[in-house]
């Protein structure tokens, strides 16, 4: 099975729904903040590994602390998925923390600090033209 193939993407697909759905409604870790997403998972071709993308709405402390409860509970969420799903191999899950949203809404702040500043600055121009 190559990487990028149909039954690959809906492996994907599958596995991150399941993940979203043990993280959410079946681990009872308290360090796992409740504002936990799946943002992408990516299944080997051979169904051996996982690697799977974790966004956490929080400090870095809260971040810190989901990765290790996911890490923790890697063997029960596995399980589950196993369970779940009817897969050849259930993969090993190797938990990431994805800061990509965060990223995002930074750099969307930093756009309009700028849009801002500018506008200011355009209007004071036009005023001091007028006077």
């Amino acid at each position: 099975m190559r990487k990028n193939s149909i039954k690959n993407t809906r492996i994907n697909g599958e596995v991150q729904k399941e993940l979203s759905t043990i993280i959410r409604n079946e681990i009872k870790d308290p360090r796992i903040h409740p504002m936990t997403s799946v943002m992408a998972v990516e299944v080997a071709p051979d169904l051996k590994t996982c690697r799977a993308y974790i966004s956490v709405l929080g400090e870095k402390e809260a971040k810190e602390a989901t990765i290790k409860g996911l890490n923790s509970a890697e063997g029960y969420i596995r399980r589950q998925l196993a369970r779940n799903l009817n897969l050849r191999n259930t993969p090993e899950i190797r938990f990431i923390l994805d800061e990509s949203i965060e990223y995002g809404v930074n750099m969307s702040k930093l756009i309009d600090d700028v849009t801002k500043k500018d506008s200011n600055s355009h209007r004071q121009d036009e005023e001091q033209d007028e006077n």
